[in-house]
């Protein structure tokens, strides 16, 4: 095993067994300083911040991963392999696809669909179905539904794309995927490589079809009602 990693300075120990996955670094760090009480820093490694504390009392860690499919597939497989992470939640942001999924909603990724040809890598005789954990992903239908929490449970397209040249959305909408992200496709596929629980939760910070959209301000520190989804599933496992 070899520690640290190059892209986490952590020592053995550091993280949870549960780790909150923003791709924003400043989101963990809202986290960590806003969630988690006694809250510890353990990376700075490329300003990916990455911190470990308590919520109500279990240990907790948050730790970003970048933009895209070949970031968060680097610090999955290193969180997974390297430091024993059990449970990965993805706390991010999507545009949303579907006229019902509103600015402010909470979509869970009940599988991801993809463009990438990320899982070519596992030599697989056909397509690779992406999906989450139904441990996590029950926990956390639960919570929301228990707060009150305006959600939607259902597939996602993980993109390599921000800026598409054409309006392949449309296709994918017809379809039924709710929103359109860049990372959880990745993430299931090292989870289920080697059998641990991964999830993604996502804020809608923009539609696609509306046009509507949240400021960036908005969603480093204001998508505060997956945040709590995610940690009250965290201290569950």
């Amino acid at each position: 095993m070899n520690i640290p990693t190059p892209h986490i300075e952590a020592k053995k120990g550091d993280f949870a067994k549960t780790v909150l996955m923003p791709g924003d670094p400043l989101r963990a760090k809202y986290i960590a300083e806003n969630f988690l009480t006694d809250a510890k820093q353990f990376n700075t490694t490329r300003n990916m911040f990455g911190y470990t504390g308590t919520y109500k009392g279990k240990k907790v860690s948050v730790m970003g991963t970048g933009m895209g499919m070949p970031s968060i597939g680097i610090y999955s497989h290193e969180l997974i392999q390297f430091y024993g992470v059990k449970n990965l939640i993805r706390v991010g942001s999507c545009g949303a696809t579907q006229e019902n999924a509103r600015l402010g909603t909470i979509l869970m990724a009940q599988g991801a669909c993809t463009e990438s040809n990320y899982a070519h890598q596992y030599n697989l005789p056909g397509t690779f179905s992406a999906i989450a954990d139904f441990t996590l992903l029950k926990t956390a239908q639960e919570m929301a539904e228990a707060e009150g929490f305006p959600y939607i449970v259902g597939n996602i397209l993980s993109s390599d794309v921000f800026y598409t040249e054409t309006p392949e959305w449309k296709q994918w909408a017809k379809m039924g995927v709710l929103g359109i992200e860049m990372e959880s496709y990745a993430l299931y596929c090292e989870a289920a490589r080697v059998g641990v629980r991964a999830l993604g939760i996502f804020t809608v910070s923009d539609s696609i079809v509306t046009g509507e959209a949240t400021t960036a301000e908005e969603r480093q520190n204001k998508f505060t009602n997956m945040m709590k989804v995610a940690l009250e599933t965290a201290i569950r496992l």
